[in-house]
């Protein structure tokens, strides 16, 4: 692998992901909405591993800006993609009762449309090169029923298994890593302190990341790191869903005493 592209590859999972490539000598694109920030981060990355850092500045919530970063990973001309991870997200807070769209519209536009305009550009142009990984970071809140988010995200983990079907046989390896509670601050953006989350269920950015690419490299479809979270993973696939739904209202219930 020589270049990855990382959409929201500035802060959290993304920039843990960046770290990960630029100490392996991958080269990256960056995209992200903050120019300053995305400058900063880039020259931190340059400085520390030697490896070139292209930006994008794009807000994936904008049909147009999504079709520039998916004309960048189709770009014939400039040097080609080898990976693409699909980070970019944020926690959709709106109620599914609230006339006010403008929130589930912008979750839709970020972690779903975004999503599956990218995987496609970038699963065409590595099928003709016969190589790649696409790498979509979905979440274990997927195999609840929460809320919008939980739902985009189960979205996120059944397109990515179905694009690899799509695509295998191909040379191009599809994944979406599920994580569970990852210490990055995701959390405070969304206005959750996770006080009440017991030490042992958060997982580190950069292990997490670590494993993951282990299970890509390894052609897994779903990449769920750490052994705890396989073990939740595992017992939600299985729980009929109507439990699925008690857990899901008590998780909630805990949720809004944390806001």
């Amino acid at each position: 692998m020589h270049r990855a592209l990382i959409t929201g590859g500035t802060a959290g999972i993304g920039a843990a992901f960046a770290r990960a490539f630029a100490r392996r000598g991958v080269d990256l694109v960056l995209v992200a909405r903050d120019p300053s920030r995305l400058a900063d981060f880039a020259t931190e990355v340059r400085d520390t591993y030697g490896v070139e850092v292209e930006t994008l500045v794009a807000d994936l919530s904008d049909r147009e800006d999504q079709q520039k970063v998916a004309d960048r990973l189709e770009n014939s001309d400039g040097p080609a993609v080898d990976v693409l991870v699909n980070n970019a997200g944020f926690s959709v807070r709106a109620s599914l009762l609230d006339p006010d769209l403008d929130e589930h519209d912008r979750g839709f536009e970020v972690m779903q449309r975004a999503v599956l305009k990218l995987g496609g550009a970038a699963g065409r142009a590595m099928r003709e090169r016969g190589q790649g990984w696409i790498i979509n970071i979905a979440s274990v809140s997927a195999f609840i029923t929460q809320n919008n988010y939980t739902a985009i995200k189960a979205w996120v983990t059944n397109f990515s298994e179905s694009l690899s079907v799509q695509l295998e046989g191909t040379g191009v390896l599809v994944t979406a890593l599920t994580p569970g509670w990852v210490r990055t601050e995701f959390h405070e953006r969304a206005g959750i302190r996770g006080s009440s989350i017991p030490d042992f269920l958060w997982l580190d950015a950069d292990e997490l990341v670590e494993e993951c690419l282990r299970d890509v490299a390894r052609g897994k479809p779903v990449s769920i790191p750490g052994g705890r979270w396989k073990l939740i993973t595992a017992v939600l696939r299985t729980t009929p869903r109507p439990l699925v739904h008690r857990i899901s209202s008590l998780l909630s219930s805990r949720r809004s005493k944390e806001r």
